[in-house]
């Protein structure tokens, strides 16, 4: 009986067409390292002191660069706003223009931090992660961490 268990397990468990699973491609390690170094470069060629952190598609930090002499709160707040752009797909910025434009609701969505510097790194039309830069003005924030996320498609 025991040899058949599985043989049993297999029919009556129901199976899944491959057309029913759509392939995911995801943030990797090295494209991640990739994305944060570009944004690196891009800070020291300005001389800023910040925090660049990349994250995966769900939020979840893959690299977290702290460049000399930049202050620790910006570790925090740097990964905040890469997570914001990550988990709804869209520039943290927009949030901090719906706040500025009265709308402070905007303040109690879970996991949106309305601060300008996350952009979110889009691959073949998908997001599969973001960047998140703080340290310096939030324009100087978005800039570098726009250099980082165009990064991708230029390898």
């Amino acid at each position: 009986m025991n040899a058949l268990l599985p043989l049993v397990l297999a029919l009556a468990t129901p199976s899944v067409s491959a057309d029913v699973l759509p392939t995911k491609e995801v943030l990797t390690l090295r494209a991640a390292k990739s994305i944060a170094d570009a944004a690196e470069a891009e800070a020291a060629r300005r001389g800023a002191t910040v925090v660049i952190a990349v994250v995966d598609d769900a939020g979840h930090l893959l690299v977290l660069h702290r460049l000399d002499d930049t202050q620790v709160a910006s570790v925090e707040v740097g990964i905040a706003k890469a997570r914001t752009a990550a988990i709804f797909r869209r520039p943290s910025k927009v949030f901090e223009d719906q706040v500025k434009n009265g709308r402070i609701s905007a303040l109690a969505l879970p996991g949106a931090a309305a601060l300008q510097g996350g952009i979110p790194i889009v691959h073949r039309g998908r997001v599969i992660g973001a960047i998140g830069v703080s340290g310096n003005t939030p324009q100087e924030d978005e800039d570098i961490a726009k250099v980082g996320a165009v990064a991708l498609s230029d390898q």
